[in-house]
């Protein structure tokens, strides 16, 4: 399963590149409607995006934000950083090299604000 459930307050969703990276994103906004979660986004299985995942990345990252959530990006191969980079998306999101220093930044972060 692509999307899991780490805790009642945090999604992790393992993206695989397209047409599954879009539906994956669009499930995961259709979620957050129902139960708003900070969000992991590993890409590890993620070879390349288009401007397409691109926009809905920037969708959800709106959304997140509205929410008061993190979202966090991990395991961003080199090419597929390098469109972030271009861009100037690097600045805007925020990235881990792995999904444990993501959840660890989450739950740091939440424990700052208790």
């Amino acid at each position: 399963m692509a999307i899991q459930k780490w805790s009642e307050t945090i999604t992790v969703v393992e993206l695989q590149d397209d047409p599954q990276f879009a539906e994956d994103l669009n499930e995961v906004v259709d979620e957050l409607d129902a139960q708003p979660t900070d969000v992991v986004l590993n890409f590890g299985g993620v070879d390349y995006i288009n401007s397409s995942n691109v926009a809905l990345l920037l969708r959800l990252r709106k959304i997140m934000a509205g929410l008061d959530r993190k979202l966090i990006l991990c395991e961003v191969a080199r090419q597929v950083g390098g469109v972030f980079s271009v861009t100037g998306l690097d600045n805007i999101f925020e990235f881990t090299n792995d999904v444990s220093t993501a959840l660890a930044s989450i739950q740091l972060a939440a424990g700052s604000t208790d």
